[in-house]
């Protein structure tokens, strides 16, 4: 592993958000100051090419990365923000459905946060 990509995977998996590739470029310009964008997108793309990293799309946002601790997202489609939440273990259910193994998955629930549900009432 590169020396970037260390600290690319360490950004991202001692992080508590889910980081654009603009935000880690700039925590990694912290430490490398010379360091440039697309140096960020090439070991982001290899960390999560190498199932290292989760990345996280959801329509009309940037790609956003998390670590690989098995959690899933809730997320605001008024703001977008993101948020971690775990809900009952599905992976069995999954496989008893498909008949076969799988990689992965990624549950997204999509509701109004609280903070938006209270500036709607505001309004």
């Amino acid at each position: 592993m590169t020396k970037y990509e260390e600290e690319i995977y360490r950004i991202i998996t001692t992080s508590k958000d889910h980081l654009t590739v603009e935000q880690i470029y700039i925590a990694l310009k912290n430490r490398y100051p010379g360091v440039v964008m697309a140096t960020v997108y090439n070991n982001v793309n290899k960390l999560w090419k190498a199932r290292m990293i989760r990345k996280i799309s959801v329509e009309n946002m940037p790609d956003r990365y998390d670590k690989l601790v098995k959690h899933d997202h809730l997320v605001c489609q008024s703001c977008g923000k993101l948020a971690d939440f775990s809900f009952d273990d599905i992976t069995a259910s999954l496989r008893e459905q498909m008949g076969e193994e799988f990689i992965s998955y990624d549950l997204k629930v999509f509701y109004i946060c609280p903070d938006c549900r209270k500036r709607e009432r505001e309004q």
